[in-house]
């Protein structure tokens, strides 16, 4: 029987390891895997539409979907997750000690509608009463030149937007002290080179982001796998094939993670910190499915909303492929 060919770009994510090297193969489908920067596969498929399916910003995908003919459909699989407290820079020029004293300030920002910084901008507001509309945001490149957002905004005119100059560079900005502070997804160059001007916002984010969980019960969702939406309309079971594809692959990680004989990673204390990890987070720490993440994507979805970019907030039953909402039980 012939195989349906797809392609698919996604990082080289130890959890998708098992679907790069072929070892695990999507039902019916031959898997045209394409390990690819996010940057590129996002860029490439939101503008092009090069791929059948890809990892798509969780932000973008909510963007595409206020559209009259929305590209893609998503699966409930989240290949990219992160805490982001971690992830909040500030200059020392600026004096900001706490996340009250943003309030007024010039916050760099690769791209407003990046998942990393709605999820800042939202926690801000909810944990530490920073309103996201009471900052002025500039947009660019973090590292280089000539950034521009890849998806075309209509925000309310609350919230201040504005493009940095043709050659500047938020890293190199934010230690010069241009911009008071960054909410980013990819440290800034700066912060290792020039430590004495950029330094995080919360020094000990481990234990804030820690906090952060054991009170919300939130693993903040970046990222999900989103197919074209013509293939699907055209094979609508490829939605449940991905799906169970990459929850096998997942589910193979979870197991090489606890193998203690010899380590899978270059990490020395790998063992102890997934028992940490599994103490503070449960067995299964990274959910994929509709059902484990509803409070997580309800929450985004409301963020999203707040800051602008939806003109209303999403639900959860229209985000994701129907098929992917129940599994078969025997």
């Amino acid at each position: 029987m012939t195989r349906l060919s797809l392609s698919l770009a996604c990082w080289g994510y130890d959890r998708t390891t098992a679907l790069a090297d072929g070892s695990i193969r999507p039902d019916g489908i031959d898997l045209n895997f394409q390990t690819l920067d996010v940057e590129e596969t996002f860029f490439r498929m939101l503008r092009n539409r090069e791929f059948d399916a890809a990892e798509l910003s969780m932000s973008s995908y909510c963007v595409t979907l206020g559209r009259d003919d929305p590209p893609f459909i998503a699966i409930p699989v989240f290949p990219s997750r992160f805490f982001r407290h971690s992830c909040i820079f500030v200059s020392t020029k600026s004096g900001i000690q706490r996340p009250e004293d943003l309030v007024g300030k010039r916050i760099g920002v690769p791209e407003y509608q990046m998942t990393a910084p709605v999820w800042i901008r939202g926690i801000l507001q909810d944990e530490y009463g920073v309103d996201p509309a009471s900052v002025i945001y500039v947009t660019g490149g973090e590292e280089e030149p000539g950034r521009e957002e890849k998806l075309k905004l209509n925000l309310p005119g609350r919230f201040r937007v504005e493009p940095i100059g043709p050659t500047q560079t938020l890293s190199r900005m934010l230690a010069d002290g241009e911009i008071d502070a960054l909410h980013t997804a990819r440290t800034p160059s700066t912060f290792y080179s020039e430590p004495d001007r950029v330094r995080r916002l919360f020094p000990d984010s481990v234990a804030v982001e820690k906090a952060y969980f054991a009170k919300t019960g939130i693993f903040p969702i970046m990222h999900v796998v989103a197919i074209r939406r013509d293939v699907y309309e055209r094979h609508r079971w490829v939605a449940q094939a991905l799906f169970k594809a990459f929850t096998q692959a997942q589910c193979r990680t979870y197991e090489e993670l606890r193998v203690s004989a010899s380590l899978k990673t270059m990490l020395p204390w790998q063992i102890a910190m997934v028992e940490d990890v599994t103490a503070t987070m449960g067995d299964e720490w990274w959910p994929y499915g509709v059902d484990r993440n509803r409070h997580v994507i309800e929450t985004f979805t409301r963020y999203h909303h707040e800051q602008g970019l939806s003109p209303r907030r999403l639900t959860v039953e229209e985000m994701f492929a129907p098929e992917t909402f129940a599994e078969f039980k025997i």
